[in-house]
Formats: C-alpha cells, sequence, structure tokens
C-alpha cells in the first residue's frame, strides 16, 4: 500500500520546515526533488522557482538578511548542488542562517565506495560542503528526515549562525516515513564569569577614550539599542563593520561614520585607550589586512570564544549572547560627561567625510545623495560587488538594521540580483544596485522576478566592465586585459522579460526621477545608468595609497 503524502518522507521535510516556523523556500526542480515541491505546497509554503541554483542559495541567503528568519535553499542531486556552492560560501562568511537542502541519488541504486554512474551521482556530495557550511548531513533512513531537518534549522540559527546542508536520498522522499516531529534540543546557556564582567566595566569606567566596535553578531543578536544605551553612558563612538550597518539609527548621538578606513573615522581607532568589541572577529576587509593596531585594551563579546581571538586578542573576553552581555556590561556602569562633545565632533567628522567625497568623486557623492533623497524609508538595499556596491558598503547613510545586504563576507560577484529576491520575499521592495559584469552572473532571474511578480528594482551601474579590475589594472601601468565587456541592450533585455526598463546618463536628475518612480512600484522593474566612478578608500587598492 502506498504511503499517504502526509507519512512520506516529503511530508515529514515539509512538517519540519513549518515547525521551523519557514513558510517560503528558493529552489529549482529536478528529476530527483520534485516530490519535496507538491509536498510543500501542500503544507502551504511557498516555492520560489528560480532559474539557476546559484541564484536560490542567494535568495535564501538574502531573505535571511532582510528578514533574521531562517532562509532555504531547495535543489536537485549533483551538479545541482554543486551550482550552490558560492552563495553557501558567502552565507558561511556572513553568518547568514540557511539551510540548503539537495536531494542525493536513490538509496537503492549506491553501492559504498563506487560510484556506479547513477544520474547527477557523486562520489561523496556531503563533502563538496564541508569548508562552506557549518555543518552537512546526509540522511540515512526516511524516518530520521524530520529529525535531520530540524536539526539543520536549529543549528543554521544559533549563534554563531550560519548555513548547514542536507542531503536526502531522492527514494526517500516517496517512502513512508512513520516518525513524527522530535522535540526541540535543549539550547546550551552561556554563564559570564563575574570577575570578568566587573574587569570590563571598571575597565571602561575608567577608560579616557573608549571605543565601541560593532560587528554582524551583535546586528544579528539584537544588539542595537543596549550597545547605543551603553554608548552613551560611557560618551563612546560606535564603529560598524559593513555588517553591522544600520545597528544605531544614522541620528545617534554616538554613530561614527562609516567606514573606518576614512582618515577621519579611522583617527578614533588610533586614539581609543579602551575598545569594546561586540560580535565581531576583525576580519582583514575591516581591518585593512590587519594594519589597523590592536588597541591597548581590548575587550571582546563574542557568542564564539576561537572567533573572537583568531586576529586581535583580546584581554578580557565576555563569552555569550551579543545583547545580553552589553545589558549586563551596562549595568551599575556610571554616566560620563561629554556626549555633547563627542557628538559635535562625530558631526564634524561626518562633515569632513563628505566634503572629501565631494571634492575626490562628485560622481560618487552625486550618486550617494540620489540614494538617500530617492529609496523608500522601507526599502532593503542590495549591492553587488562592484564600485557602486563599494561606495555603498561604506558610505550610504542605513537607516535601520536589515535594511542593506552587502556580500563582505566572501566577497561574491554576482550576489546582489538573486539576493535580492530573497529580499523582495521575505519583506517587499527591495532595490538592487550592481554593475553591468556582476549583473550577467544571473540576468536569468529576470524571468523569476516577473513570474513571482516581486516588488525589485535593479539599478544597473554600466561602465562597460568591471570597473574595479579595470582600475586596479590601470593604477599597476598595465594594459586593460579581460576588464572591458561587451555588454548587451540592458533595456531591450529586460523588456524580452516582460519587465519595465529605461536607460538614463549619470546620477543627475532625470536618475532621481526615473528612481522615485521606479521604486514606487509594485512591479520588477530595471534602471540603467551610464556612469563610470573611482573606487572608495575602503577598497583595498587603496588602502596602501591613502
Amino acid at each position: 500500500m502506498a504511503a499517504t503524502e502526509g507519512h512520506t518522507g516529503g511530508g515529514r521535510l515539509a512538517d519540519a520546515l513549518r515547525a521551523l516556523e519557514v513558510d517560503c523556500v528558493f529552489g529549482l526542480p529536478g528529476v530527483h526533488n520534485l516530490p519535496a515541491w507538491s509536498s510543500l505546497s501542500g503544507r502551504g509554503i511557498r516555492v520560489f522557482g528560480v532559474r539557476h541554483e546559484q541564484a536560490a542559495g542567494f535568495a535564501a541567503d538574502g531573505y535571511a538578511r532582510a528578514t533574521g528568519r531562517l532562509g532555504v535553499a531547495l535543489v536537485t542531486t549533483g551538479p545541482g548542488a554543486a551550482n550552490t556552492l558560492a552563495a553557501v560560501g558567502e552565507a558561511y562568511a556572513s553568518g547568514t542562517p540557511v539551510v540548503v537542502i539537495a536531494t542525493d541519488v536513490p538509496s537503492t541504486l549506491r553501492s559504498p565506495g563506487v560510484v556506479r554512474g547513477v544520474l547527477h551521482e557523486s562520489s561523496d556530495q556531503q563533502a563538496m560542503f564541508a569548508p562552506v557550511t557549518k555543518a552537512a548531513f546526509t540522511v540515512e533512513d526516511p524516518d530520521d528526515i524530520a529529525r535531520v531537518v530540524r536539526r539543520a534549522g536549529r543549528l543554521a540559527r544559533r549563534a554563531q549562525s550560519g548555513p548547514v546542508y542536507v542531503g536526502i536520498p531522492a527514494d526517500f522522499l516517496t517512502a513512508a516515513a512513520s516518525d513524527p516531529l522530535p522535540a526541540d534540543a535543549t539550547e546550551v546557556i552561556h554563564r559570564v564569569d563575574v570577575a570578568d564582567l566587573l574587569q570590563a566595566r571598571e575597565l571602561l569606567s575608567t577608560a579616557r577614550r573608549p571605543l565601541i566596535w560593532a560587528g554582524g553578531g551583535a546586528l544579528r543578536a539584537g544588539a542595537g539599542e543596549a550597545i547605543g544605551a551603553l554608548a552613551e553612558c560611557l560618551a563612546a563612538p560606535i564603529v560598524t563593520t559593513y555588517a553591522a550597518r544600520g545597528i544605531v539609527p544614522p541620528d545617534h548621538p554616538c554613530r561614527a561614520p562609516n567606514p573606518v578606513h576614512a582618515p577621519e573615522v579611522g583617527a578614533l581607532w588610533d586614539e581609543a585607550d579602551v575598545v569594546l568589541a561586540v560580535g565581531t572577529d576583525f576580519d582583514g576587509m575591516m581591518t585593512q589586512n590587519w594594519r589597523m593596531p590592536k588597541p591597548p585594551t581590548l575587550i571582546s563579546i563574542n557568542i564564539d570564544p576561537v572567533d573572537d581571538a583568531k586576529n586581535y586578542v583580546p584581554d578580557v573576553r565576555l563569552t555569550g549572547d551579543a545583547r545580553e552581555m552589553t545589558e549586563q556590561l551596562a549595568l551599575g556602569m556610571p554616566r560620563r560627561q561629554g556626549l555633547r562633545e563627542l557628538s559635535r565632533r562625530l558631526s564634524d567628522i561626518e562633515y569632513r567625510v563628505r566634503r572629501r567625497i565631494r571634492r575626490e568623486e562628485p560622481q560618487a557623492a552625486e550618486f550617494l545623495s540620489a540614494l538617500a533623497e530617492t529609496l523608500p524609508g522601507d526599502a532593503v538595499l542590495v549591492s553587488d560587488m562592484c564600485v557602486a556596491g563599494y561606495w555603498i558598503g561604506g558610505f550610504y547613510r542605513v537607516s535601520a538594521p536589515r535594511k542593506l545586504a552587502y556580500p563582505m563576507g566572501w566577497g561574491t560577484l554576482g550576489f546582489g540580483f538573486p539576493a535580492s529576491l530573497g529580499a523582495a520575499a521575505g519583506v517587499g521592495r527591495a532595490v538592487c544596485v550592481t554593475g553591468d559584469g556582476g549583473f550577467l552572473y544571473g540576468v536569468g532571474e529576470l524571468a523569476t522576478a516577473m513570474q513571482e511578480k516581486l516588488p525589485v528594482t535593479v539599478v544597473v551601474v554600466d561602465d562597460g566592465g568591471y570597473g574595479m579590475l579595470r582600475y586596479d589594472q590601470t593604477q599597476a601601468g598595465l594594459p586593460h586585459e579581460g576588464v572591458d565587456l561587451v555588454t548587451p541592450d540592458f533595456v531591450g533585455l529586460a523588456k524580452s522579460f516582460g519587465v519595465h526598463a529605461d536607460r538614463v546618463d549619470g546620477f543627475g536628475r532625470a536618475f532621481r526621477r526615473r528612481l522615485r518612480e521606479f521604486t514606487r512600484s509594485d512591479e520588477p522593474n530595471l534602471l540603467v545608468v551610464g556612469a563610470e566612478m573611482s573606487p572608495p578608500l575602503n577598497t583595498s587598492p587603496r588602502w596602501y595609497r591613502d
């Protein structure tokens, strides 16, 4: 007797995802995973069908960054699973909670230690994911599907968050599966050492020039309000990493302008005698490959005691949740004088940084101003790895947490457009800024945007090539090789998908008018901008020149 839908492995998969509060999945169908599609739709889980498995991974990442919830990608066996690896690597480097569910060849056709040549077979599909995931599992029995998927989802979301792989042999999806949903596992609770807490509080209260450095872990933990309150108490500037942009409001009196690579902002780090690092690992991109000197005294709040010491070894460690530890640290902290003076100084620094941009790169200044004036307040801005994206990542004023998605974890070109589809599916209006080169990585997802009616505005800054790499060759006195690209008629291409599109030159009035119009539409659209900018100070070729 055939198993009913609710008692199959596919049904157990859907039940497990519902138990994880998953309401949408990004995927691409294949001969092996088709039963999962019907099982998911039968449980009210919407599957957004993409045109490439890499896009499924990026969309799941974009969804998770914008919503704070679990992102899920559903792909098929072998090449389908392998196609997600770049996207999974970005999620891993950025700490994004994503679960990749891939089918594997049917268990009945596999022979241990032998690759028989079954369609899509790999010698060890799970092993491909080992370097770019927190954990990788292959289901060994249909009755284990619910348990493994729920474990993967919990693990992906648990700090330090990140992607998890689950492989399911294709025949398990239609096999009978009688195992009920298991109970949730008990979460590990970190208890802070009271002596360390008191020492950290004493160091901060007596510091002459304290500084708070907030990273992506702080944002994911929802620590912004606690950090802002502590900073006001200490009269300490808050410097944020790329992943923490928006953690405190733009008008917070302690928010230092971005990025720390700008000399005016970097001076805050250089003069600090005590730095409190919250949810960060001080990666190379933020520290100019560790050219920034370790501060005289470093206090670290991190959920992972290994992560917090791999680059700059802290003098005091507080292991635990970023929000809870920051709140505990603030208890009983004496309030310092100097908040008004600090706020005035930070405002002056921001003025000087903006003046530098207007003087050195007026095109970029106009671009940033246009975004600030036209983008809706509820929009998520998703940037790709391109010159325009570097300007956004460094200098755009982010209004709130999760309002900017920027792939600086792994630096993955092609992230922007497919990730914006996931953001739009999760929260509504998304705006993607990408270059002409990166956009072509996933241009086929225009079909996805149109088919799913996702409210995405794509801004393609067309400089006729890989602008960042062209700059590198120019600075090195080398001829341009491989960086000048033949690009299609993007407007005509978008219209062939049924997507409304237009083109303007530069970031002046026409750009602002069209961008305002496009970002108020409920339909997908594309705006091409003919423009070329030099990279900003937060790009590695300029670290050593300025």
